[in-house]
């Protein structure tokens, strides 16, 4: 039984995380005035909305001012083997220092 609460405490951790991630991203996008939904249809054309993107964009209309360094978001995204989507973030980064 112990080892059932440990799984579950690491799986837990994992979707803290996860929605630590698409919190960054969304703030991130916030940033720069691009759309996070659009950018990860463009990473992963084949899949359905986000559902959990969905709900972090819905429930966050005020984003703080806090801002996200490129690298760092890069970073972040290939952490959670998001590389598809990091791929395109450095593709806006480098529109962006145009």
């Amino acid at each position: 039984m112990e080892f059932k609460s440990i799984e579950e405490q690491v799986i837990q951790k994992y979707k803290d995380d996860e929605n630590l991630m698409i919190r960054l991203f969304v703030q991130w996008c916030a940033n720069h005035k691009l759309d996070p939904q659009a950018l990860y249809q463009r990473a992963y054309p084949e899949q359905q909305a986000n559902p959990a993107l969905k709900e972090v964009v819905e429930s966050n209309d005020e984003f703080d001012e806090l801002h996200i360094d490129n690298e760092t978001m890069l970073d972040v995204l290939q952490l959670f083997g998001n590389d598809d989507l990091a791929f395109v973030v450095a593709d806006e980064i480098g529109k962006l220092k145009l």
